[in-house]
């Protein structure tokens, strides 16, 4: 029998948490036909941000990619409550990234790399997906890092 999606994940030292709640007025993700889109997800560890502040000022490329993993981390717990289990994630099509930029720090796919390698780990060829690094001058809560997927469900 082949491995499932949660055990490669514990496999990798990880765990996902419980799905992050919403800080508005939204949900954590919604289907539109065979399409899951998650909220923007900020790397809320134990409901806790580990980082704040800008990247290449506050938080270092390291520590900035360990957040874009624990922001995939709280995405992939939104689309497992979304589709009832990670087994039904057909595919990532899609992975925006924002992260909070010092002045002059152009390294945003760098650091965006830390969800992306996270979901080809995890999915394996069903994990290669497009992807956006955007730099902005501010993220909610002085987060240095948000994520949002858009993966295709059966």
């Amino acid at each position: 029998m082949p491995e499932s999606v949660e055990d490669r994940l514990k496999g990798l030292g990880y765990e996902l948490p419980d799905v992050p709640s919403p800080a508005g007025s939204y949900v954590p993700a919604t289907r539109a036909g065979s399409l899951l889109f998650t909220a923007g997800q900020l790397p809320f560890r134990e409901g806790k941000l580990p980082y704040t502040g800008k990247v290449g000022q506050d938080v270092s490329v390291e520590d900035a990619k360990e957040a874009a993993r624990l922001c995939a981390l709280n995405a992939l717990a939104a689309i497992r409550a979304g589709a009832d289990s990670l087994e039904n994630v057909r595919r990532v099509v899609k992975v925006t990234g924002y992260v909070a930029s010092a002045g002059g720090f152009n390294g945003q796919p760098e650091v965006m790399n830390g969800a992306s390698d996270l979901l080809g780990e995890v999915f394996g060829e069903k994990g290669i997906h497009a992807r956006s690094a955007v730099g902005v001058a501010e993220l909610p809560l002085d987060a240095p890092v948000e994520v949002e997927l858009i993966v295709e469900v059966d």
